[in-house]
């Protein structure tokens, strides 16, 4: 099943969600009044957007995610590969790598990942 897309403010509020869940409505908006500036109705929209996508459940006032943070990060990697590197992930490796100066412990830790997926861990 495909992840929902999540915009970039919607993933803000998702990062407060996944922080605190399970959180009342009622303290979702205090926290995105803090953090983010927003109105009481702003809150209440994105729940109702996100309760209606499938991201987030809002069972009598209390809000619980059904996609975790990892779901939504992987289902935004893998709609950015496919898209800008024509679902080739040996590109987009090479393209991040390019401009990035990496130290040998993340390359390191990149090279402990290649042999656990190798070992089929």
């Amino acid at each position: 099943m495909p992840i929902p897309k999540i915009h970039e403010s919607e993933y803000r509020f998702c990062l407060i969600m996944w922080e605190h869940e399970p959180v009342t409505a009622v303290e979702l908006v205090k926290l995105c009044q803090n953090q983010l500036g927003w109105k009481r109705t702003t809150t209440y929209t994105v729940i109702k957007r996100l309760g209606e996508r499938g991201v987030l459940q809002n069972n009598n006032g209390t809000v619980t995610s059904l996609i975790s943070k990892d779901e939504a990060q992987a289902g935004e990697i893998e709609e950015l590969v496919e898209k800008k590197f024509g679902g080739s992930l040996p590109a987009f490796i090479a393209a991040f790598t390019r401009h990035q100066d990496m130290s040998d412990d993340e390359l390191d830790e990149i090279q402990h990942m290649i042999d656990r997926i190798r070992k089929g861990e």
